[in-house]
């Protein structure tokens, strides 16, 4: 067996990485990791730089992993900020740490990508011993596995890695045959303000317009392009992801790219993208030139539910936080991240920490869990709005 890290994605064929992705997530595609290492997107500006890991044997990749080593915190949604001042406190460097992750992207999925056959546990924990040497040798701080699978997770852990757990808001799809067999599913309160969100929509006269990403030509993937860094300018973010790296992967990937485009007045007002798996949308990014009321809901959030209805995708991420996700339909689910610390002192003092964090994690899902939109007879009353307990 060999283990070797690859400062370009580019090292590694593209067919050869693509046949360990189970599942066809979008986000560990080879044209879509490599589109960012050649399209501006990582680097000494952003603080990511790939380093990733293959495993052959007799000749054959059997495992593979994204990679980078980081020398910030930024764009990774699991936030180490006060990790890193701890260290500083103690006069010793956090950075560089070797983060598997897709760069500004939370999505659960593979981390360790495997061949079929291959057997998780025991080669996780020959791939975490081989990184935790090298971290060593390299004076690197610290591991960390970002929004892996709960089976990932648990092989992780098998491998002296700590648990860390956070929370998601995800729409799970009960084979509902149309939107409005799920809107039948919620209370009448929620169900009229879900209506009444969608109206406001058509009563300005909006239209909106469902794209795969081959179909989007250059001009909308600029509009697009300007939506989504004026969303980073308002928040006084950085919107590190190019032009081209959008056009890239709308060429390369667009069977998996979902743009969904507003437009008033026949002109393009608002959009959102999404990508998706064989059975999942995950929404990433959204961004609007004027505020139309309720637009955000219906491009981000409904317009999602309706694309997964309509093609039975089982499952709809849009992104990171936000409690007003639950009245839509969207269930409380815990998310995971795994991490190895080479210092014994830091690794004693944070895994207490960790411990108490899952503790506020698991009590805050428990509390939404019990204000989720849906009737006490439905089908998201039951399993659904439980699955992140």
């Amino acid at each position: 067996m060999e283990i070797a890290l690859h400062s370009s994605l580019g090292s590694i064929p593209e067919d050869q990485w693509d046949r360990l992705n189970a599942g066809h997530n979008p986000f560990l595609r080879h044209a879509f990791l490599y589109a960012l290492e050649t399209q501006g997107c990582l680097g000494q500006e952003w603080g990511w730089y790939p380093q990733h890991l293959s495993v052959y044997e007799a000749g054959q990749l059997i495992a593979a992993m994204p990679l980078y080593l980081k020398t910030n915190s930024y764009g990774e949604f699991v936030f180490d900020w006060n990790w890193a001042e701890a260290y500083e406190r103690m006069g010793r460097p956090y950075y560089p740490k070797l983060v598997s992750a897709i760069p500004y992207t939370p999505i659960t999925g593979q981390r360790l990508m495997l061949a079929p056959g291959t057997e998780r546990a025991p080669l996780t924990k020959t791939v975490a011993n081989w990184l935790q040497d090298h971290a060593r040798r390299q004076n690197i701080s610290t591991l960390h596995c970002l929004f892996p699978s709960q089976e990932e997770l648990e092989a992780w852990e098998g491998a002296a890695c700590y648990r860390r757990t956070d929370c998601q808001f995800h729409w799970h799809n009960d084979q509902y045959p149309d939107f409005d067999a799920f809107l039948a599913t919620l209370t009448a309160e929620k169900r009229k303000k879900i209506k009444r969100e969608r109206r406001r929509v058509r009563d300005a006269h909006i239209a909106i317009e469902v794209l795969a990403g081959m179909d989007v030509s250059d001009a909308q993937w600029a509009c697009f392009h300007q939506f989504y860094c004026d969303t980073f300018d308002r928040r006084g973010g950085y919107p590190t992801l190019t032009l081209s790296f959008f056009q890239e992967i709308g060429r390369l990937m667009g069977d998996q790219i979902v743009l969904v485009l507003a437009s008033h007045n026949q002109q393009v007002v608002a959009g959102a993208l999404s990508f998706c798996s064989d059975h999942a949308l995950y929404g990433r990014h959204w961004g609007c030139n004027t505020d139309y009321h309720s637009l955000h809901f219906e491009l981000c959030y409904y317009q999602g539910i309706e694309y997964c209805i309509q093609r039975g995708l089982s499952t709809f991420e849009p992104g990171a936080q936000g409690e007003h996700k639950i009245s839509r339909g969207f269930v409380p689910t815990m998310t995971y991240s795994a991490h190895w610390f080479a210092d014994p002192m830091f690794e004693k003092i944070i895994s207490r920490y960790l411990l108490q964090e899952r503790q506020g994690v698991q009590s805050y899902i428990h509390e939404l869990s019990g204000h989720t939109p849906y009737k006490k007879t439905s089908p998201g009353a039951g399993p659904g709005s439980q699955r992140g307990v």
